[in-house]
């Protein structure tokens, strides 16, 4: 065969592919997405218009008042989808408010509220409900019965309150917004908080509102990008609201004094503004550390800590990443120990925070290439470090930085720590239970659990796993009946 011709039929295969492509977009949903790797693709079979179709008629399955259908609604709104009066569960269903925030208490990824199930079927965990799900890469947070979410709906963010018994939408509150990026697609990022029966939701455009978590009624709002004159990042809005002695703490990366803001918690009004770093993608926390009482704060250019009352700088740690992506969240291992990981090239390092003269600063303990969290974040056990290096979950000593072990390959997914156990949320929707022990990786159970790409943190409560992608959410139960 001639050099011609072999490129003619070069060029026929390329258009057969393309031809073919084309037609399985068109005709049957076919939606090809980037993994965590940012090189290799993710099939999927996903058609927008039929999925949010579906979305809204199971929504609709509520009471609705005829007037407020979906094409009526204004810019925004909050829908009661359920009864005209609050439904509150009985208490002893109420579990008391554990899991409210991102990652649950202290943003650690760790579930110690009851024992959980490790002996799990064949076909996998009990399900107590599934249903389709708006866009975007928030996790929930759940109290007083209701598991609390935010998502990307056609061209709206929406935040909603679901039973966490049957998975009936309670109320949405929405606003027009359409954030949207090649890599990750569309929708919001951050978790939500919730605080005293208030919600506070955090959009991918930086609009920020505070709602009651009962009916989802706005109390105040503040869009924080354009408050602070800060403009968006690249994968947009991602660190959850902080709320800490009567402030909400957000991170817009304002210029001139305004990257980090402490706003009132019930009206909204500014209480103090604080730096000048350009943000990245972490949630601040409060911990503390060498003796003080702090908020740790992992920037696009540094971790520090700062004082919970006025923003003070009080110690800091260079630390920037390729692209300026740091996601991972930081991880106290000791009461003057950090931990603090990201990919791209990068690695982890445990920081020391000493206290000399009545000032705090930081030195490096360790650093090494063996724990590369990229969008996930590690999780603590008894002096040891498990999480995903990549896409791989290893573990390390977090005293001397050694890698003990490293197996699994889990894709860029999420991990909680739950007893002795992790759950790991695969890339690919998988649900596996691992032991935690530096002995060794073992795998003990796993099973699908949600199809197409998943990248959000699951989140447990009162025995009951959560998990949620970009189309649908379901509930297993993983405490012991």
């Amino acid at each position: 065969m001639t050099r011609s011709a072999k490129l003619i039929a070069c060029a026929g295969v390329l258009a057969a592919a393309g031809a073919g492509y084309i037609a399985l977009r068109t005709f049957f949903g076919l939606r090809v997405e980037l993994a965590g790797s940012g090189t290799r693709p993710m099939f999927s079979f996903y058609k927008p218009e039929k999925h949010f179709e579906n979305l809204e008629r199971q929504r609709a399955a509520a009471a609705v008042p005829p007037d407020r259908s979906a094409a009526a609604l204004p810019a925004e709104s909050v829908v009661q989808t359920a009864s005209a009066a609050p439904v509150r569960p009985p208490a002893a269903a109420a579990v008391a408010e554990y899991w409210t925030t991102f990652r649950g208490p202290q943003l650690m990824g760790i579930y110690a509220q009851k024992p959980i199930d490790t002996s799990w079927p064949a076909a996998g965990l009990k399900q107590l409900w599934r249903q389709p799900v708006g866009g975007g890469y928030a996790s929930f947070v759940i109290a007083q019965g209701k598991a609390y979410t935010i998502e990307q709906r056609r061209k709206r963010e929406i935040v909603a309150a679901y039973d966490v018994t049957t998975g009936r939408e309670m109320w949405s509150h929405g606003w027009d917004a359409a954030f949207d990026e090649s890599m990750g697609g569309p929708g919001p990022r951050a978790t939500p908080t919730w605080d005293e029966g208030r919600l506070y939701a955090l959009g991918a455009a930086g609009e920020l509102r505070c709602l009651d978590g009962e009916t989802g009624k706005r109390i105040w709002s503040k869009n924080i990008l354009t408050d602070n004159g800060a403009e968006n990042i690249t994968w947009g809005m991602a660190a959850a609201p902080l709320v800490v002695d009567g402030k909400v703490i957000v991170l817009p990366g304002g210029p001139s004094g305004k990257s980090v803001v402490a706003y009132d918690k019930l009206t909204g009004e500014a209480v103090w503004k604080a730096l000048d770093d350009k943000q990245a993608y972490t949630s601040p926390v409060v911990v503390t550390l060498a003796g003080k009482r702090q908020i740790l704060v992992v920037s696009a250019l540094r971790a520090m800590g700062l004082d919970v009352a006025n923003g003070a700088l009080l110690w800091e740690y260079p630390w920037r990443t390729e692209y300026d992506i740091n996601s991972a969240q930081p991880i106290v291992t000791a009461p003057d120990r950090v931990f603090i990981s990201a990919a791209y090239g990068h690695g982890a390092d445990l920081i020391q925070i000493v206290q000399a003269g009545g000032k705090l600063s930081a030195k490096t303990l360790w650093s090494n290439n063996r724990m590369k969290n990229k969008f996930s974040s590690s999780v603590l056990r008894e002096g040891y470090i498990y999480g995903l290096d990549e896409a791989i979950l290893a573990c390390m000593d977090a005293s001397t930085g050694e890698l003990k072990w490293k197996g699994g390959r889990y894709g860029y997914g999420q991990l909680l720590l739950a007893g002795d156990h992790l759950v790991v949320l695969s890339e690919t929707g998988d649900l596996a239970l691992v032991k935690a022990s530096p002995s060794g990786f073992q795998e003990v159970a796993k099973f699908p659990a949600l199809d197409g790409k998943t990248w959000n943190n699951p989140a447990i409560a009162d025995g009951r796993l959560f998990v949620r992608n970009t189309t649908e959410m379901a509930c297993f139960r993983i405490g012991k009946e």
